[in-house]
């Protein structure tokens, strides 16, 4: 065996050493040079249940929404969900002012709310005009702005002081962010957390401080009040903080709410449900055992047919199996009935790769050559064949997650990921796996009846 093909032995082995690792059920995960990864297998709303929830700009029913914002809080939302640890989630587009919300897995309705709800829609509220006192009785309560107010936020009465029915208006918002971190106070010892605004924000920022030295600026959070600094001096860098008392860990979500995405426009939930997974389960059931039975007949049709090369072929498909798995669960990928049927179409691609080189070996072999030329020549006669069927489906697997991406069509979303994973993962096999193995044959193989070992 060459030296090459040596090196490629030890790489199988040890990718494959890696994938079984990965897919074992009580793999301990990765815990060492400052990684902490767990594996997991996540399954999709259809096949566990979960909840679902539909938000909706919460903005007046005449408000002209700017082109693009509905896509810009749809990724927000997206990102803070998943920044929360909710990695299986889905999140997409309905309609003009409607966002879904799907959490597999998730069975409490009001955590979930609790969940969605934190938008961190992030306001700097002129408060000229009122004393500072009376700023500070305001903190923690809500108020109207004129960026909009939910009707779940209706301004509360404030104990020692009049009911607050102004509306303030709102200097700049969370879309206007470029940075957030959290620091703490030099002198307290308080955690804050820092924000730098956009170029835009930096502006209007600037000259709004200029001209209001003395004045408090409220900041607020999903219309709550957190704190009320007082503007000291102009601040031409758009930088500041936001303090309120914050504990180490309520600092880190805020931060995380304003980090991970700033609402370009305020969101309320108007619908939550609990879905079942009765029916996905018995579909995953009824689909794990269709391919099981499916994948055992062609083990043995591959066995039986192409007799030695088959049998490499079938190991070669365990391996597939395996590493492909292994790579859902890595990442991991939220595993639907289309995502499965993906899983499963690209096994097929894997064996077609196998099925072509073991074809055209088997007619160099009726020619004449010998066993080792009729496996060079066979790969090299295939490889053309496999090289653009695979990257025909791969184009197609881009179509269709810009579609479904484009479209909020999850369930295509979900197939073309599963499908071009297996495909790149069949490649590996039919380039690296079954080739190595082949050449270990060959190097090794002394029989001359070849009809008897090889199908012909």
């Amino acid at each position: 065996m060459s030296q090459r093909n040596v090196y490629l032995l030890i790489l199988i082995a040890v990718v494959v050493a890696l994938a079984i690792y990965i897919v074992l059920p009580n793999s301990p995960g990765i815990n060492a040079l400052g990684i902490h990864k767990k594996f997991t297998t996540r399954l999709g709303l259809d096949l566990v249940g979960g909840v679902q929830a539909l938000l909706e700009a919460d903005l007046p029913p005449d408000a002209v929404i700017e082109p693009g914002a509905m896509d810009a809080a749809t990724s927000v939302v997206e990102n803070r969900v998943n920044g929360l640890g909710l990695t299986e989630a889905v999140v997409q587009k309905a309609g003009d002012r409607r966002i879904v919300v799907e959490l597999p897995g998730e069975t409490d309705p009001e955590k979930a709310l609790e969940t969605i709800q934190q938008t961190g829609l992030l306001e700097l509220v002129d408060f000229s005009g009122i004393p500072q006192a009376e700023a500070v009785a305001l903190v923690g309560t809500r108020i109207n702005t004129d960026f909009g107010l939910s009707s779940a936020q209706a301004t509360q009465p404030i104990t020692g002081t009049a009911t607050v029915t102004q509306t303030f208006p709102t200097v700049i918002t969370g879309a206007d962010l470029r940075s957030v971190n959290v620091t703490t106070n030099p002198q307290s010892g308080q955690y804050e957390v820092a924000f730098t605004l956009s170029p835009k924000g930096k502006n209007v920022f600037a000259d709004f401080t200029a001209k209001h030295v003395g004045d408090v600026l409220a900041i607020v959070i999903d219309k709550e009040v957190i704190s009320v600094p007082t503007i000291n001096q102009p601040i031409p860098d758009g930088q500041g903080v936001i303090n309120g008392n914050f504990t180490a860990e309520e600092a880190n979500n805020l931060a995380v709410q304003l980090r991970y995405g700033s609402l370009p426009i305020p969101l309320k939930v108007i619908e939550v449900r609990t879905i079942g997974p009765t029916l996905g389960i018995e579909s995953l059931q009824k689909s794990l055992l269709a391919g099981a039975i499916g994948f055992s007949i062609v083990i043995l049709f591959m066995l039986l047919y192409y007799r030695l090369p088959g049998l490499i072929a079938n190991i070669a498909i365990i391996m597939f199996a395996v590493i492909t798995f292994a790579i859902f669960r890595y990442i991991p990928v939220t595993l639907t009935l289309p995502g499965i049927a993906g899983f499963l179409l690209s096994t097929g691609s894997a064996l077609d790769a196998n099925i072509l080189i073991f074809e055209r070996m088997k007619e160099e072999l009726r020619g004449g050559k010998t066993l080792s030329q009729s496996v060079d020549l066979g790969w090299k006669r295939a490889w053309p064949s496999i090289r653009d069927s695979n990257i025909a489906t791969l184009i197609t697997c881009g179509i269709l997650f810009w579609f479904g991406s484009t479209y909020g069509a999850t369930i295509v979303k979900g197939f073309s990921i599963t499908l071009f994973l297996g495909v790149i993962v069949s490649l590996f096999i039919a380039i690296v796996v079954t080739r190595v193995l082949m050449d270990l044959v060959v190097a090794n193989f002394k029989s001359k009846d070849y009809p008897k070992w090889f199908g012909i």
